[in-house]
């Protein structure tokens, strides 16, 4: 199914959905998922004033083969995946102060033509490194788009999660991924904040439930 990417905001996509990784009969090569979130929002009953938790979610990427067998991952330390398709922006340790800002924290450029062949699956997903869970940090979203970091052509797609009780003692969430096709990609949302701890621990919930 082709999408008209003539919209800023791109499509809202809801948990569970998937979207072609196409644009008016053509297939993207080149797009950037930007991750973006909250701080924390403390307010204390003896005071007027509230105060602000900065929260440092680490955005990663993993890519797996059709054996399930983890070939490369790209995170805050490994900014380039070995077949060099995949590019991360660094680590922000602050998340937006105030409010939503709509400017991503960090942002994973993919280059999908480029990606080893042998890769079926790329998933994405984020650590909190202070071990803030996802039922404290008041929203984490991300985007796909074309472009690049500092200018967005056109917004695909957004997923967008909000602080859920549900996932209080949860410090790692996989937000989507894409899965390879005959005819192209295909990105699925999966927006489950899980037990890890790490990215080590993430990857193998990933093998275990999500492949």
């Amino acid at each position: 199914m082709s999408i008209e990417l003539n919209k800023k905001t791109g499509i809202n996509l809801s948990k569970g959905s998937s979207i072609s990784l196409v644009k008016e009969e053509r297939k993207l090569e080149e797009i950037c998922v930007g991750i973006n979130w909250g701080a924390i929002q403390k307010k204390f009953m003896i005071s007027f004033f509230n105060e602000t938790e900065t929260v440092d979610l680490d955005g990663s990427v993993s890519m797996f083969d059709g054996n399930g067998v983890m070939v490369d991952t790209v995170y805050y330390r490994k900014l380039l995946s070995k077949d060099q398709a995949i590019k991360h922006s660094g680590d922000d340790r602050k998340g937006d102060l105030d409010k939503a800002d709509d400017f991503d924290n960090e942002v994973i450029q993919v280059n999908l033509k480029n990606v080893n062949p042998d890769i079926k699956q790329i998933f994405f997903y984020i650590n909190s490194f202070k071990g803030q869970d996802f039922a404290t940090i008041p929203y984490s979203k991300i985007r796909i788009f074309e472009g690049k970091p500092q200018e967005v052509v056109s917004v695909f797609a957004t997923f967008n999660l909000s602080a859920e009780p549900a996932f209080a003692g949860k410090v790692s969430m996989i937000m989507g991924k894409m899965v390879r096709e005959a005819n192209g990609w295909k990105f699925v949302t999966i927006g489950d904040a899980i037990g890890a701890k790490n990215i080590d621990e993430t990857i193998k919930a990933i093998q275990t439930k999500y492949l």
